[in-house]
């Protein structure tokens, strides 16, 4: 009879889910939702990457389920890999993406000529082109330095650049340095929106965790609107910095609620739509992007309409 129970009782191991995170502040939610217990009884596991590059590899190969990206990377991963469904929009950049110079450099325009640093990934080269459109510069005006995001605060104070494109938490540190921000994302509002994009084929088989992760960060959000210093103290160690910091880079990007998440993924409301053909058309002109990309058949809403805000 013991057998029998203990046999009863067994279940068969579940696949985890695996999501693949950078350092972008609007993702930290989903670390505070783990740290806070709200995954405890599921098989979700948030994984820090370096990068989103990192993240659109991982889950090309199988070794992630999903992860954090923003609409230009979303079309570009999609454009090679369609099984991806965007199923959570997280955040709006409000000027947390940048172009920022050294302290000689005062205007967008003083980058001709100059050493810009970029990280090798889709969101560094949009940002990149839509600043160098705002200039009246092409690529050719500049010489491009390609570096890793961890590279970014050593290669500023080291003077192996005279400008990056960059983002928080690294960019306080640089405006601590003296740096100048010449172009940010709030100038092209709208444009760099964050979501969460999974494999497809794991949109039956992880149902009731792909369920839990929605849930858990909405729960998050709403401990950070309650708990904003605690929630902070949390989330400031995954990058080492300080909280307070952490809480002001908070102040340059937008949580999309449930309700706009609801609006636009089941595109009742067209505004990412049609900000994403927007994107893509950009991106085919600067050939970021070779082949025009179906966005709205990305969106999936279902785990998004199981809640009320």
């Amino acid at each position: 009879m013991g057998l029998g129970i203990l046999v009863g009782c067994f279940k068969p191991p579940t696949t985890p889910l695996l999501i693949g995170i950078n350092s972008w502040p609007g993702f930290a939610p989903f670390y505070l939702a783990e740290e806070l217990g709200y995954y405890q009884n599921s098989a979700i596991d948030i994984v820090d990457y370096p990068s989103t590059t990192e993240v659109s590899r991982g889950m090309r190969n199988g070794n992630l389920q999903g992860g954090g990206m923003t609409i230009d990377e979303t079309l570009m991963f999609a454009e090679t890999f369609p099984e991806v469904r965007v199923i959570l929009l997280t955040d709006l950049s409000n000027g947390g993406d940048v172009i920022i110079g050294k302290p000689e450099l005062k205007t967008l325009s003083d980058i001709k000529g100059k050493r810009v640093g970029v990280e090798n990934t889709a969101l560094g080269a949009y940002m990149l082109s839509r600043g160098l459109d705002k200039a009246g510069l092409s690529v050719q005006d500049i010489t491009v330095i390609s570096l890793r995001y961890p590279e970014h605060e050593s290669a500023f104070q080291q003077d192996e650049v005279d400008a990056l494109v960059t983002f928080e938490p690294v960019l306080s540190q640089l405006i601590a340095m003296g740096g100048n921000i010449l172009f940010d994302s709030s100038q092209i509002l709208g444009e760099v929106v964050y979501m969460l994009v999974v494999r497809q084929d794991i949109l039956e088989t992880h149902s009731q965790d792909l369920e839990q992760l929605i849930k858990g960060w909405f729960m998050a959000l709403e401990y950070l609107k309650k708990e904003p210093e605690n929630a902070a103290k949390i989330m400031a160690k995954r990058d080492a910095v300080n909280p307070q910091d952490f809480l002001d880079s908070l102040k340059l990007i937008s949580f999309l609620t449930s309700t706009e998440n609801q609006k636009l993924l089941s595109q009742t409301d067209p505004t990412l739509v049609n900000s994403a053909k927007k994107s893509s058309q950009l991106m085919q002109e600067k050939q970021l992007l070779h082949s025009n990309i179906d966005f709205a058949s990305l969106l999936d809403a279902r785990f998004v309409t199981q809640f009320n805000q």
